[in-house]
């Protein structure tokens, strides 16, 4: 059994040979994908300064795979992007200044970020955020322009135009953040969002059009509480009441669920990485995601998988739930490399 797959982890270094951990983790442990970012936490860079950097470091990782490698960034446009101007990268305008220009001018940004990601040899984004602008002062979304609109119509449709030219090139986009971060008054990123008060159901309304419309590469989950969602308090990652049975059951889910970054302190505030990483698979996380940006945890990995093991031979969790899992992975994979319908929403039930 691969449970490596269900890892999707960041590393720091500029290039990578066969004696590196995250070399070692793609060919020992089938590692199922890596995050790329331009900077650390601290500033300094973390993987790459450069289009050609960038190319040389995605070939390598993908060298080292036995099975296709997911290489994902967080590539939205304006402030949030990995893949900069400044390093002599396309300039990429926000989702809010897409959406203010009209539906050709999110088309024309989204095909020009999505061959610049093609171009270089990675296959995931992790975008567009589809949470609704429903809170002016949010901290993390709507002061970053992250968010299309306050309109679910308007930010299905942005959405649909900026998911289908990623399409194109062959590039699987993750939805985010579920249950929804545009209300939100606080910022995941550094400690416990509580959003009972301020979540609106409309916040759903995004995810159940586009599932519908059969855009259902990923969804990424937030590190939000909703109380009424989940009368214990967990955060939407850690939560089968928010993913198996909201998103699953009846929203009708059925491609890749990831998690947000584990090391953020909504998370690391609360649970041990051990912790964290069991209670999202309970949960119904397929592929979990370790940044290595925020800290530097280069067993996470190797921990992850004895995490998800001690799960196994305790019997609270399935053999069959975990093969679930890696079987979704593996269909995203195929998506990618044009072997199967991207609209294809059936759950795949080989591997």
């Amino acid at each position: 059994m691969k449970i490596g797959q269900m890892f999707l982890v960041g590393f720091r270094g500029s290039e990578v040979d066969s004696t590196d951990w995250i070399a070692r983790s793609i060919k020992d442990y089938h590692l199922g994908g890596v995050i790329l970012f331009d900077l650390n936490i601290s500033g300094a860079v973390q993987n790459f300064d450069s289009p050609s950097g960038l190319t040389r470091l995605v070939d390598s990782l993908h060298s080292f795979a036995q099975t296709p490698l997911l290489v994902a960034v967080d590539q939205e446009g304006g402030k949030v992007c990995r893949l900069k101007e400044k390093n002599n990268f396309p300039a990429i305008c926000s989702a809010a200044a897409m959406a203010k220009e009209g539906f050709n001018k999110t088309r024309q940004q989204a095909d020009l970020l999505a061959h610049t990601l093609h171009t270089h040899g990675i296959n995931l984004n992790f975008a567009p955020v589809i949470d609704l602008n429903l809170n002016p002062t949010n901290p993390i979304i709507s002061k970053f322009e992250r968010s299309f609109s306050d309109s679910v119509s308007e930010v299905v449709a942005h959405a649909e135009l900026f998911i289908e030219e990623h399409h194109k090139y062959g590039i699987a986009c993750c939805i985010k953040h579920f249950p929804g971060h545009g209300s939100a008054k606080n910022d995941s990123h550094l400690g416990f969002v509580d959003v009972t008060e301020d979540w609106q159901k409309i916040e759903l309304e995004p995810y159940r059009v586009l599932i519908n419309d059969g855009y259902c590469d990923g969804v990424m989950t937030g590190h939000l509480v909703h109380r009424g969602l989940d009368q214990e308090g967990r955060p939407a990652t850690l939560s089968k009441l928010m993913i198996n049975n909201l998103l699953r059951r009846d929203l009708h889910f059925s491609g890749v669920v990831f998690s947000d970054d584990l090391q953020m302190a909504a998370i690391t505030k609360g649970w041990t990485y051990r912790q964290a990483v069991q209670e999202a698979i309970i949960a119904g996380v397929d592929m979990l995601v370790i940044g290595n940006n925020l800290c530097n945890q280069e067993n996470a990995v190797e921990e992850g998988i004895e995490a998800v093991t001690e799960l196994l031979e305790q019997g609270r969790v399935t053999e069959d739930r975990i093969q679930q899992s890696i079987k979704n992975i593996w269909c995203l994979k195929q998506k990618i490399g044009g072997k199967r319908p991207w609209k294809n929403n059936n759950r795949p039930t080989v591997w």
